[in-house]
């Protein structure tokens, strides 16, 4: 084959997941026009239509499909073999992709992640903080963080974190207004910021659990959101309850700002895991960020 040929391959490739000439430049770095170029070259050497586009959107024809799945495994079978190779470099390199929420990125993924890369200068590391799921394979991830509840059971996992907690919250100036709720039924009778989930559209329900009896609750109340640090500055100045992560309201609760309610129905749950798909051989890149993260009690 034709070095030229494998070039403008590769640059199908991209274009092909992609669905979009924009986006295939923006992660290859170069101009979209280049690629339209390189795929029309492409196209009239096989003499074969391989994308359709239209002014919204681009997509693969039957036979660009076609070319389009031989063309994954065979690619995916070079970086494979590229990263093994790297391994009988004296330093670890090479890059590693991740998709993870950004309350785990935060908290779990950036300090292990500083000090890797400023320990590892040949190491790369793309973060790409989504709170909706990721098909890592599709996608092509190396590995996605997660709750280890929301991991498919054909992934491999390793957990990276503790055990985690949710926290009712509220500011002393609503409590000063209105009852205190005693049971999660009782949130039905007050004012609750509602949070949006990304992952599926709708509207959180609080989920509680005591002495083995799961409880999940549809609150209600006047404002909706889905960002965590607004939801806190609300919930602070008095607009409703909040349920968030016990670590996200901690340093409001130290300082007077929140108080929490219905402690006993907030049992723990299964924390963050890295979770990837079944390899032989891990990339060293990546085997060393997965050693890092390791939780180790």
């Amino acid at each position: 084959m034709r070095r030229e040929t494998l070039s403008d391959l590769a640059v199908y490739l991209a274009v092909a997941e992609e669905c979009s000439f924009t986006r295939a430049a923006a992660k290859l770095g170069t101009s979209q026009s280049s690629l339209s170029q390189i795929v029309r070259r492409l196209e009239a050497r096989m003499g074969l239509k391989l994308l359709t586009r239209t002014t919204r959107q681009v997509s693969t024809t039957e036979v660009g499909q076609h070319l389009l799945d031989t063309l994954r495994p065979a690619f995916d079978g070079i970086d494979a073999k590229l990263s093994a190779l790297s391994a009988l470099r004296d330093r670890p390199s090479g890059t590693v992709r991740i998709t993870t929420s950004k309350h785990a990125a935060e908290t779990i993924l950036w300090p292990a992640v500083a000090k890797l890369i400023t320990e590892n200068p040949d190491v790369t590391v793309e973060l790409s903080v989504d709170s909706q799921l990721t098909d890592i394979v599709t996608d092509r991830f190396d590995a996605g963080v997660r709750l280890g509840e929301q991991i498919a059971k054909d992934m491999i996992a390793v957990r990276i974190g503790p055990e985690l907690r949710m926290a009712v919250v509220a500011s002393p100036a609503y409590f000063n207004t209105h009852k205190r709720p005693q049971s999660p039924h009782d949130l039905t009778e007050h004012r609750c910021i509602n949070i949006r989930q990304a992952t599926k559209g709708g509207l959180y329900a609080w989920e509680f659990e005591k002495d083995g009896h799961a409880l999940n609750v549809r609150v209600s109340g006047t404002l909706i959101l889905n960002d965590i640090s607004m939801i806190l500055t609300a919930a602070a100045e008095g607009i409703g309850i909040a349920c968030v992560m016990e670590d996200q309201a901690a340093k409001l609760i130290s300082a007077g700002k929140l108080v929490r309610i219905l402690d006993d129905w907030c049992p723990s749950f299964s924390g963050y895991h890295l979770y990837y798909p079944d390899r032989r051989q891990l990339p060293p890149a990546f085997a060393l960020l997965a050693n890092a993260l390791r939780y180790r009690r």
